[in-house]
């Protein structure tokens, strides 16, 4: 196996991007949002809205970054300052998935490790993150990595579903 780059997304990146997206929700969240949902995700769908997320980032970003092995995008991890009311002042993690393929490879790790280090660049000592209720899998990994449920959580009404997400917070090291 070759050596795994991690590095800023580009403008170029986002059909492999989408792809990820789609096929990670797929693999994880079977049996946590219907069926039905997930079968009709579009990958073109979400390139058109990765493309617009990496021309005009939200003001509170701090960019996307991708795993790349072996000239294919692995994986990748959205970032940047709070959103929520409560956690104006911490960084977030706004999505990070694997393809996959690339389950159990290092890849998330390297990706949440980068995370973590620019939020920190970026002048904040906390993070935080949510993660759907029932992923067992996402919760054993940021776990692993150190980030603790703290309570809290948040209900996002979708046209076709409803998301349930508990929040996991870490605090960085300086």
């Amino acid at each position: 196996m070759s050596a795994l780059v991690i590095r800023d997304a580009r403008a170029e990146d986002a059909e492999d991007i989408a792809g990820v997206h789609v096929r990670s929700w797929q693999a994880a969240y079977r049996g946590l949002i219907d069926q039905s949902v997930l079968d009709g995700l579009s990958v073109d769908e979400r390139a058109a809205g990765w493309r617009r997320i990496l021309a005009e980032p939200l003001p509170t970003s701090l960019g996307t970054l991708v795993a790349v092995r072996d000239d294919l995008l692995i994986g990748w991890a959205s970032l940047g300052s709070g959103r929520d009311p409560d956690g104006l002042a911490d960084g977030e993690v706004y999505g990070i998935y694997a393809d996959p393929s690339a389950w159990s490879t290092g890849a998330g790790h390297a990706l949440l490790v980068a995370a973590e280090q620019r939020i920190t660049e970026a002048g904040h000592d906390r993070a935080y993150l949510w993660v759907l209720d029932g992923n067992e899998r996402a919760d054993a990994f940021y776990a692993r990595h150190g980030w603790l449920e703290d309570g809290a959580i948040k209900i996002e009404e979708r046209p076709q579903f409803t998301l349930r997400e508990h929040r996991r917070v870490k605090t960085l090291p300086a």
